[in-house]
């Protein structure tokens, strides 16, 4: 499985050197590292039609069997002329191809009143530097699309204004940028809503309209602005897929489409329409495999919509809750037996509870959840989707909002309880976002200490830190939960070479335990412990039994001069200080 990733379509717009991480995207980069390989049919819409190779990777194998034949009479309709085709010679062949074109045709003619309302979303992003955390990377720009929604707001991706500086939109057949404003920046569902408040901009362009959710085999058209050109561009696919979905941006499971419409760099934040016209979702992500060709990823609008309800009732993205759980399948009929579920009783054994979840006053270890709001759980997780369908539990909590309640029916030592939880977001030891926020890093005697997050270790390792960063980290990302709100991993990141840490030169990405004894809960509690520190020695228990021990007058006077040296403003981020 590792060799299969799902990519982020944000087009970077230019090429920038980075000084260490490579943040800054070249446009052979994104083309390298696109998000579908091969290249899809493009309708371009400005009057000029645009010729494009199609590639499929791989060429179609011939002379197959009936069978093989039948399991290409894929999910989209008009892909069953092939089957013909192997029969009946060129001619079916020739009439196939020219279906499938009036389809994406007339498609893209039924979502074209509704492309006025795309816009293409330009962006200066200015990413925090994680190996030097009292500074920034060199800013770099991207280009990105867009959709308008009803009260003067706009919806793009997250990742595609994320460490934002300015943002600008551009209408369709404009020439003109107006500056944006981002409202709100949703991370787990990798949605951020703007607006702008030059009134011109919104002269003459009609909000989009909010369709319910596809079914499989459904027309979807993704418009957008991908890499290729700068005029908007239009895809056509069906629907093959519905099920819950790694979003990449924050590795969050939510309810999400996969369809067979390539969704390519800088398609990111542009809508998908349904034959009606109306959106039903918002193009994402994409699948990039050898294996795999044209499968793209699509947030569907029961996602977008509690994202913009959220909104509106809090003023402010509060996020998707979750139940603190780590579960288990009961698939197997003696470990049923053992637990005493009756024959008739299905669920998922509890096998952790996260201390940090309010439902940790209630549910226990060993717990089989039979129920969730009423809606019986089956041994593998699943629960009824639609008809004929079935998707994991954790859509039924994903519907809900932080801070609501659920009846949640258990199964313990042989008898039935039930219990009223209040859902919260979740509380990971290492986070697996910043929120925009700069990293938070203290200095004492040239030891550099920061707090874990995932955007820690993707600057560190980069994109492959899963299986490059050092093990204890990475099982204490899968594995631990943290005991407290406010409990952070602390590590000396690197120690900034001086006389006063000669031999310690080589310490990095090392969790700290302790200091002087006293157990380290969070990075301001670390800092606050070495300031008020009046013994004479400073005396840090590290990971793997390493210590490092500093006389503590001299480390705290040595600490001005390294800072002078490296150029550092102060020896503790901002939000240290308060």
């Amino acid at each position: 499985m590792g060799d299969l990733k799902r990519k982020r379509g944000r087009k970077p717009k230019s090429a920038v050197e980075d000084s260490g991480d490579g943040a800054g995207i070249s446009s052979k980069e994104a083309l390298d590292d696109g998000v579908v390989s091969a290249s899809p049919v493009e309708t371009a819409t400005n009057g000029d039609p645009q010729t494009h190779r199609r590639g499929r990777g791989r060429p179609r194998k011939g002379g197959k069997h009936e069978e093989e034949v039948d399991r290409d009479i894929a999910a989209s309709p008009e892909r069953r002329g092939h089957r013909f085709a192997d029969h009946n010679g060129d001619i079916t062949t020739v009439l196939s191809s020219d279906l499938r074109h009036g389809a994406e045709l007339a498609a893209a003619a039924k979502a074209a009143p509704s492309m006025d309302a795309v816009v293409k979303v330009f962006c200066v992003h200015t990413e925090p530097n994680f190996s030097l955390p009292w500074q920034r990377k060199r800013q770099y720009s991207s280009s990105s699309s867009g959709f308008i929604i009803g009260g003067r707001r706009l919806l793009t991706n997250a990742h595609s204004v994320e460490h934002h500086t300015q943002v600008k939109v551009k209408k369709r057949g404009s020439d003109t940028k107006y500056l944006a404003t981002v409202l709100s920046i949703g991370t787990e569902c990798d949605i951020a809503m703007l607006t702008v408040n030059d009134d011109e901009f919104w002269e003459g362009v009609s909000p989009l309209e909010f369709g319910d959710l596809p079914a499989l085999q459904d027309a979807v058209t993704v418009v957008g602005y991908p890499i290729g050109g700068d005029t908007i561009s239009v895809t056509s696919g069906v629907v093959s897929r519905i099920e819950i979905l790694s979003y990449v941006h924050v590795s969050t499971e939510l309810l999400g489409l996969q369809i067979d419409a390539a969704i390519n760099s800088g398609n990111s934040g542009g809508p998908a329409f349904n034959d009606k016209g109306k959106c039903v979702g918002i193009a994402f992500q994409s699948l990039k495999h050898e294996d795999a060709e044209n499968i793209g990823y699509v947030i569907p609008t029961p996602v977008i919509m509690h994202f913009i309800r959220d909104y509106e009732k809090n003023g402010a993205y509060t996020g998707f809750p979750i139940i603190g759980i780590e579960w288990q399948k009961m698939e197997n009929p003696d470990l049923r037996l053992s637990v005493g579920m009756a024959h008739n009783q299905k669920g998922v054994r509890i096998r952790r509870v996260e201390p940090t979840a309010p439902e940790s006053n209630v549910l226990k270890p060993s717990d089989v959840i039979l129920s969730f709001d009423g809606v019986d759980i089956a041994n593998d997780g699943t629960v009824p989707f639609r008809h004929g369908e079935r998707i994991g539990f954790s859509y039924l909590v994903s519907q809900k909002y932080t801070g609501d309640d659920a009846q949640v029916k258990v199964l313990r030592k042989s008898k039935t309880l039930e219990f009223k939880i209040k859902l919260n977001a979740h509380k990971r030891l290492i986070p697996a976002h910043i929120k925009g926020k700069p990293p938070s890093y203290y200095i004492v005697g040239g030891f550099v200490f920061s707090a874990v997050s995932v955007p820690y270790l993707r600057s560190e390792y980069g994109k492959d830190y899963e299986f490059d960063a050092p093990v204890k980290l990475l099982d204490k990302l899968l594995h631990a939960m943290a005991q407290s709100i406010d409990e952070q991993l602390v590590v000396v990141s690197q120690v900034l070479v001086a006389d006063i840490n000669i031999g310690y030169e080589e310490l990095v990405n090392t969790q700290v335990i302790a200091f002087n004894g006293k157990p380290v809960k969070n990075l301001k509690s670390l800092a606050n412990m070495v300031e008020a520190c009046k013994e004479e020695y400073l005396k840090f228990d590290l990971d793997y039994n390493q210590i490092v021990v500093l006389q503590t007058k001299n480390a705290k006077a040595a600490t001005s001069d390294i800072l002078a040296m490296h150029c550092i403003p102060s020896a503790m981020s901002d939000d240290l200080k308060t």
